[in-house]
């Protein structure tokens, strides 16, 4: 496992990390979720994300029980806050802020959440007001940075306007093959501005790991079959896609890799991009996806892999 620094702050991350969206205390069992975070940490995958909002409290509550025998040097906890909670609990606001660290520090079993990220961006509450309450919760010493997730390019620029107020060190940005909005704006942001990226579903919900055949209805006990983990997932379940991904296969072989690596190698291409978020709900997927760290590819097998899947999304 490879390592990179995030942003500007003193922390470095696994190439690859361990996510919690849709599958830790919500839709993996317990025991094979718990052997994924074994596996990880024993492959080197050193940090873990995670949210309050995941299973409302579900995620977090089973990665402190899970991590709560292993040495916190082994680990960089990530959570996050904005999402409803209950009926009357969300945002960013100043109290909401202090509640909902409260309760992620008392969840996660932990003194100290080494990135509170925020979600997404609070229309409701003044971006002051956020930071200076976050900047708060640093000084408390119950966070060491902060973190962005979603936000538009102007409110982060707001954000790092605000006087006395720490700064972000990372954006967590959806970023894929499929998905290469960051690239528009957030990226050339955060590059200037000792910010790196955490990236979710760089394999768009596992489609880009060519599982799902165009011809063929999903595999039983794949995401695209789940209830709780198939979020989101519709999308690139369409035949241009699919069938683009298919094409994708004699390039991963070429590098040697298989093409759920491929796609994880192509994210990890970029220099902004800290760390690359994957889901498992098996050991064998973690050891999988961890290979891809300090894969080396023929930037010629990637302009091939890109002009591929452009021509797809071009008519999907």
């Amino acid at each position: 496992m490879r390592y990179r620094q995030l942003g500007s702050s003193d922390l470095q991350v696994s190439e690859i990390s361990l996510g919690s969206w849709l599958t830790y205390g919500v839709g993996v069992d317990a025991e094979n979720a718990a052997a994924c975070v074994h596996r990880a940490l024993d492959l080197g995958i050193n940090l873990i994300d995670t949210a309050n909002i995941y299973g409302r409290g579900a995620a977090e509550s089973f990665l402190g029980a899970v991590l709560s025998g292993v040495p916190r040097s082994k680990y960089i906890i990530a959570t996050k806050l904005f999402f409803p909670m209950t009926e009357t609990d969300r945002g960013l606001s100043r109290a909401q802020v202090e509640k909902q660290l409260d309760a992620s520090l008392k969840r996660l079993r932990v003194d100290v959440i080494d990135l509170y990220q925020c979600h997404r961006h609070d229309p409701d509450t003044s971006i002051d007001e956020t930071m200076l309450a976050l900047t708060d919760a640093v000084k408390a010493g119950k966070v060491r940075y902060l973190g962005f997730s979603e936000w538009p390019a102007d409110r982060v620029r707001e954000a790092m306007a605000v006087g006395g107020a720490e700064k972000f060190v990372s954006s967590q940005p959806q970023y894929s093959l499929l998905w290469r909005q960051p690239e528009r704006e957030i990226i050339p942001l955060s590059r200037d501005n000792g910010i790196s990226q955490i990236v979710w579903s760089p394999l768009a919900q596992g489609v880009l790991t060519g599982k799902y055949a165009p011809d063929a209805p999903p595999p039983p006990g794949t995401r695209a079959t789940s209830e709780e983990m198939g979020g989101w997932i519709d999308r690139w379940m369409q035949r241009p896609v699919l069938e683009a991904v298919q094409r994708l296969k004699p390039l991963a072989a070429e590098a040697r890799l298989t093409l759920g690596q491929l796609a994880l190698a192509w994210v990890l291409k970029e220099p902004n991009v800290a760390s690359a978020i994957i889901g498992a709900s098996r050991p064998a997927q973690v050891e999988e996806n961890a290979a891809a760290s300090g894969a080396q590819v023929d930037p010629a097998l990637f302009a091939e892999a890109e002009r591929i899947v452009g021509e797809a999304l071009g008519r999907a």
